[in-house]
């Protein structure tokens, strides 16, 4: 069994559930904001669904480090595949660990933004930064192939 091949299946795996987690923690703040807007007689701002989507990206991230390089680099080197499942499972932990972070970050970013109607630009550079940890993951795990 190569486990280079386990390891490009995982690090997707592994960041479909930080996802999926980031994105219900988010998409529950968003929610919320909406709710207090429909109870106010204001406007819905669609603008808030960028938060809770947001979260997403990582499962991408997932995908393109696990089957676009990992898996070519275990079929050209079975004999390295306790490497790729160690990045694959480091990885994606960082980024699912990232998600869940950006997740939080959007639940505040949509509340406050959704309460005030101001200050969207702001609140999407944060969830920008907690983006950037998993695309450091995936750059430096590609690298590291």
């Amino acid at each position: 069994m190569n486990l280079g091949f386990i390891g490009a299946g995982i690090v997707m795996g592994i960041a479909a559930i930080g996802s999926a987690i980031g994105i219900g923690i988010a998409g529950q703040a968003v929610i919320g904001a909406w709710k207090k807007c429909y109870i106010g007689n204001k406007p819905a701002p669609m603008t808030l669904l960028v938060f809770g989507g947001a979260p997403l990206t990582q499962t991408f991230y997932g995908y393109i480090l696990g089957f676009l390089f990992m898996k070519p680099a275990a079929v050209a080197s079975p004999d390295n595949g306790l490497l790729y499942l160690g990045i694959g499972i480091a990885s994606g932990l960082a980024m699912a660990f990232s998600a869940i972070a950006q997740g939080k970050a959007g639940a505040a970013g949509a509340d406050a933004a959704g309460e005030t109607g101001k200050g969207f630009a702001n609140y999407m550079m944060i969830v920008g930064v907690c983006e950037t940890v998993a695309i450091f993951a995936m750059v430096l795990s590609m690298i590291s192939l």
